[in-house]
């Protein structure tokens, strides 16, 4: 008998007691399905695990918990599937595949969201809108709420609301044992302090209750400016974020034009009055002079699509990240130096402004990492599949630029973006990295999840 045949065994196994167990499809490595359920964003992620279990509701997480240590498979959760890093995927394993559970259910009386564990920031925005309410989200439609929000959640609405784990109310989970357990600010505290911002490191989150927002207006946009003026305008961008009210968040950064060339491009969201919001974006539009503006009243959901040209499944993506305390005149510098020589047309550089509400919450108040002022980095390097001779070559423009802001960057990283390897980063990632590792030692003492950000 081949050691394949025997390698085998256990899988056929785990997946004879998933199907006598579970509501939702099991899929194996060799089925039919297999290929399609494999693929997440980053199409260069190659792990192949052994099962997925599609889950559809909390039982069936409990089912794959006790399979997996029945047949000691290692184990990974997927939610909305927009991973970069592969977590998702443990290889030779088993994936707890979340991606079916995307119901979304709004209490608007409360303004309370119930997002279940699969729920993309499209799937909520969608069921709040007719309540005129909103959440915190991320920029993308497709990022699923829950690794979102566990890790962090900078979005559009962030200088305004806080960031998305600020809106996070409670919690259920399954734990490695099998047991359901909920958090929230009266059950299991320590474990809801850990859960805002400690990632999917203590279990299997089926659900989240979400602090929803009432807006009356909102105002937003996209601004692109001639490559030319773009440390011109990364300068005063900088100057005029000092002084931003909570009601104005703005990204800035740099993609492709229509023809593929660089640009540099703002991205306002004003959450005020609307009078007040129409001189707001003609005094952003005078930081240069524009190429193209895009700006007007918008649904939130309008807002989280003006992206998805940008962000393509499949493709290749490779992420580096930083904590700027500023944006000083050599960050700049190497911003647009890095710009202007990506290795791909797809590759972007997007700067996010940290101020305003999520600045006021206290450091310890949650397991996230930082709370003064700052500019949250992302250096996003994108290309097609092709020869795998070029990866390295997109790898090291990413990895160029976050070694060129080291020594002027703050300790630590969004964990949301950061990779396995980035080991200088990963421990000050956290607000107090020993209270992370007791609450580890407590809900997974054997180490089952590593879902955002592995603790180390």
């Amino acid at each position: 008998m081949t050691l394949m045949r025997v390698a085998a065994r256990p899988r056929l196994a785990a997946a004879r007691d998933l199907r006598g167990m579970m509501q939702g499809r099991v899929v194996a490595m060799g089925d039919d399905a297999y290929a399609e359920t494999r693929q997440i964003w980053n199409g260069a992620v190659d792990h192949r695990p052994a099962l997925f279990a599609l889950c559809e509701t909390p039982s069936d997480v409990q089912a794959a918990m006790r399979v997996a240590r029945t047949h000691s498979l290692p184990l990974s959760v997927r939610g909305g599937g927009h991973d970069w890093a592969g977590r998702a995927l443990c290889h030779d394993g088993l994936v707890v595949d979340l991606s079916a559970m995307r119901r979304v259910g709004i209490d608007p009386k409360a303004r309370v969201a119930t997002v279940t564990g699969g729920a993309t920031a499209a799937d909520l925005i969608a069921a709040a809108a007719p309540h005129r309410l909103v959440a915190v989200t991320g920029t993308v439609g497709a990022v699923g709420m829950a690794g979102l929000t566990l890790g962090g959640g900078y979005g559009p609405l962030s200088g305004r609301f806080g960031l998305a784990l600020d809106n996070l109310l409670g919690a259920e989970l399954v734990l490695a044992d099998g047991r359901r357990v909920s958090a929230d600010e009266t059950e299991h505290p320590d474990l809801y302090w850990a859960l805002r911002g400690g990632g999917g490191n203590f279990g299997v989150v089926t659900s989240l209750k979400i602090r929803l927002h009432e807006l009356r207006s909102l105002l937003a946009g996209l601004i692109l400016f001639p490559w030319p003026e773009a440390p011109q305008v990364l300068r005063r961008y900088a100057e005029a974020m000092v002084m931003a009210p909570d009601e104005l968040t703005v990204s800035a950064g740099v993609l492709s034009g229509p023809g593929g060339d660089p640009v540099l491009f703002l991205a306002p969201a004003w959450s005020g009055a609307p009078e007040q919001g129409e001189h707001v974006m003609a005094t952003l539009q005078q930081l240069g002079t524009p190429l193209w503006v895009h700006l007007g009243a918008m649904s939130s959901a309008e807002l989280l699509g003006l992206f998805d040209n940008h962000v393509v499944n499949g493709r290749y993506y490779a992420l580096q990240t930083r904590w700027l305390p500023a944006l000083m005149p050599e960050t700049i510098a190497a911003i647009v130096t890095a710009g202007g020589a990506r290795s791909s047309p797809y590759s972007a550089i997007v700067l996010h402004h940290f101020h305003g509400a999520a600045t006021r919450v206290p450091l310890r108040a949650t397991a996230f990492g930082i709370r003064r002022e700052h500019f949250l980095l992302e250096v996003i390097a994108a290309w097609e599949p092709g020869d795998e001779s070029e990866r390295g070559i997109h790898r090291r423009w990413a990895q160029k630029l976050s070694q060129a802001l080291a020594p002027s960057a703050l300790p630590g990283g969004y964990a949301n973006l950061l990779g396995p390897t980035e080991h200088d980063q990963i421990a000050r990632a956290y607000s107090n990295i020993a209270r992370l590792q007791e609450v580890k030692r407590r809900f997974d003492p054997d180490r089952i999840f590593a879902s955002a950000l592995s603790l180390p």
